[in-house]
């Protein structure tokens, strides 16, 4: 679904500490480094405000501005130069 939505055959999604990978291999992923930093901003995002709050908090935010806009979808884009 993430796929569908953002346009791409490959997806990684972060669920608590462990990195989801759809379409692609570990191998692949981890050749590339900003996707790994804005996973492991995620990863950080979830222990900053537990699991269920970073949910709840993710899709409020989703809600309210969009997927692009999500301040937690920014502070990873921003992640990545890091």
């Amino acid at each position: 679904m993430a796929a569908i939505k953002l346009g791409v055959k490959s997806v990684a999604m972060v669920l608590g500490k462990t990195i989801h990978l759809h379409n692609t291999t570990k191998t692949v992923f981890l050749q590339h480094e900003r996707w790994v930093k804005h996973e492991l901003c995620h990863i950080k995002q979830f222990k900053e405000h537990g699991y269920a709050g970073f949910i709840l908090k993710y899709i409020w935010e989703s809600i309210r501005k969009g997927y692009y806009n999500n301040r937690f979808e920014v502070e990873a884009r921003e992640a990545e130069d890091l």
